[in-house]
C-alpha cells in the first residue's frame, strides 16, 4: 500500500514540481551566467535544485567526510556512478562549488543543456581520441583559469547493477597535469531510487562518503602512474560501498 501511494505521489506531485523547478533553475542559471555572475549562478541555483529534488523525492541523505575538504582549494572529485540521483546527491550536498564533466549527449536536453553550457560545465566527446583529448584540455583550462574544482564519474555511465565498472583515465590525467588533489567519493543508494531504463522512483536512503584527498604532487606523469592512481582511487571508493554493491 505504501508503494502505491508513493507512485501516485511521484507522478502527481514530484514530477510536475521537478519539471517546473528544473526549468526555473535552468533559466536562472543561464541569465545569471550571461550577465557575468558565473561564479555564483553556476553553482547555487543547481545546488538548491538538487537538494529540493532529494527532499521532494522523500529520500533521506547522509553525508560524511566534509571535513576533508578545504575551502579555497581546487580538487578533482571522483565518484562511482550508481544512478541519476548521483548528480543531485553530489551537487546538492558536497558543499563546495564544482564544474561537471558530463556526456556530450546531455547538451541536447531542453533547458538543462543550455544551462550547463552557460555554467561552464565540460561536455565530454568520446567520438574519437582527438575529441576526448580536447575535452580533457577544456577541463584543465577550467581548473587553471577559473580555479574550479571538477566532478567526474570515471566509469562514464551509470551502473547496471550498482557495482563499479572500469575507470577511464581522463579524471586522473587532469589531476596529474594540474597537480590537483583527487578526492574519492563513495555513493550508496541512488541505484535503488531510479535504475537505468526505468521511470519509476523508489524511495530509498542515500549516503555520500567523502574520503581524504589523494595527493598528486611528486608523481611522474605516464601510463603506469595513471593506472596506479585509478586503481588506488577505485579501491578507496570501494572501501565505502555497502556490502551489496561490492564486487564479489
Amino acid at each position: 500500500m505504501a508503494r502505491f501511494f508513493y507512485v501516485v505521489y511521484t507522478w502527481l506531485v514530484f514530477m510536475p514540481l521537478f519539471v517546473i523547478l528544473t526549468i526555473l533553475t535552468a533559466l536562472l542559471t543561464i541569465a545569471g551566467c550571461l550577465l557575468g555572475g558565473e561564479r555564483f549562478f553556476s553553482y547555487y541555483p543547481g545546488m538548491l535544485w538538487s537538494r529540493l529534488t532529494c527532499y521532494l523525492a522523500l529520500c533521506p541523505v547522509k553525508v560524511r567526510g566534509r571535513e576533508h575538504i578545504s575551502k579555497g582549494q581546487s580538487y578533482v572529485f571522483v565518484a562511482n556512478h550508481q544512478g541519476a540521483f548521483d548528480i543531485f546527491l553530489i551537487y546538492g550536498f558536497l558543499g563546495v562549488p564544482i564544474k561537471w564533466m558530463m556526456k556530450a549527449g546531455l547538451e541536447k536536453l531542453p533547458f538543462v543543456g543550455a544551462a550547463c553550457r552557460a555554467a561552464g560545465f565540460i561536455f565530454v566527446d568520446n567520438s574519437s581520441p582527438a575529441a576526448a583529448a580536447r575535452s580533457v584540455h577544456e577541463a584543465e583550462r577550467a581548473t587553471k583559469e577559473k580555479a574550479a574544482s571538477l566532478c567526474i564519474f570515471p566509469e562514464g555511465s551509470r551502473s547496471k547493477n550498482g557495482r563499479m565498472g572500469r575507470f577511464k583515465k581522463g579524471a586522473f590525467q587532469i589531476a596529474l597535469d594540474q597537480r590537483l588533489p583527487l578526492v574519492p567519493i563513495t555513493l550508496n543508494g541512488p541505484y535503488h531510487i531510479l535504475q537505468m531504463g526505468s521511470l519509476n522512483l523508489h524511495r530509498h536512503r542515500m549516503e555520500m562518503l567523502i574520503h581524504p584527498p589523494l595527493s598528486t604532487e611528486g608523481l611522474e606523469a605516464g601510463p603506469r602512474t595513471l593506472v596506479s592512481l585509478a586503481e588506488q582511487t577505485k579501491e578507496v571508493i570501494a572501501s565505502g560501498l555497502w556490502e551489496e554493491f561490492r564486487t564479489s
